[in-house]
């Protein structure tokens, strides 16, 4: 996903210019602090303490440069609003988030306002097209039945979450002035990995696959995960 997000960076903006950029979900900093070390002025917004806090001390251990151009801040995605004025950003990312959130269309319209024009929305939401494809490989046959008719599903930390379907996410980001430019799937061949497996030898190898499906039809829609891109207007 780093990599598609950094082809579609590459394609809009000039090189070298110090992006804007708005990481709403931030979780633990992962992307916030590879953009900010890539020069870019980054702003984390996370509700969970818990992962505010594990932010903040990776962020104590970068440089001084790095820890200028980063700021982390406890609030709520939905309430950019009262963070921001509208159009403060170049890009905003909003990564893994979607699932949680019962009514996304709200924060999306939220998120949209946030970007400048011409500005990226970056989103990583659980593929609602290919919910059955999990448990069909790992042989249960009952779940993988009950998913063709739903957008819900029970995640790997046992909370029951929400998926998004493509068309319908493209219709919302047309609908909020920031139409899909392009979308990739992520997680095509390794979405079945057990949890803590360890990293194969040729992992360079296992990326090149999966970023050569991300893009390529008909891998892409059984993706586990959806990456969309929308650009404001």
């Amino acid at each position: 996903m780093a990599r598609q997000l950094d082809e579609q960076i590459v394609a809009r903006f000039p090189v070298g210019q110090r992006l804007r950029v708005l990481d709403v979900g931030m979780g633990q900093g992962t992307q916030a602090l590879r953009l900010a070390r890539a020069g870019h002025q980054v702003t984390g917004l996370e509700q969970d303490a818990t992962m505010v806090a594990a932010a903040r001390k990776s962020l104590a251990g970068e440089p001084e440069g790095i820890r200028e151009r980063m700021r982390i801040i406890e609030g709520d995605g939905r309430d950019t609003g009262v963070h921001f004025l509208p159009g403060s950003f170049d890009v905003v990312l909003c990564h893994g988030v979607l699932m949680y959130v019962e009514e996304p269309d709200p924060l999306l319209a939220g998120l949209a306002r946030m970007l400048a024009h011409g500005g990226l929305l970056s989103l990583l939401v659980r593929n609602g097209d290919a919910l059955a494809v999990r448990p069909g490989l790992s042989g249960d046959w009952s779940g993988a039945l009950a998913a063709f008719d739903t957008v819900s599903y029970r995640n790997r930390l046992g909370m029951d979450v929400r998926a998004d379907r493509l068309k319908d996410l493209t219709s919302t980001l047309a609908g909020i002035g920031a139409p899909l430019h392009a979308w990739y799937g992520v997680r095509v061949f390794t979405d079945t990995a057990a949890d803590g497996a360890e990293v194969p030898a040729d992992v360079e190898t296992l990326l090149a696959v999966e970023e050569k499906a991300g893009r390529t039809d008909p891998y892409r829609g059984v993706a586990a995960l959806l990456h969309l891109c929308g650009v404001r207007g």
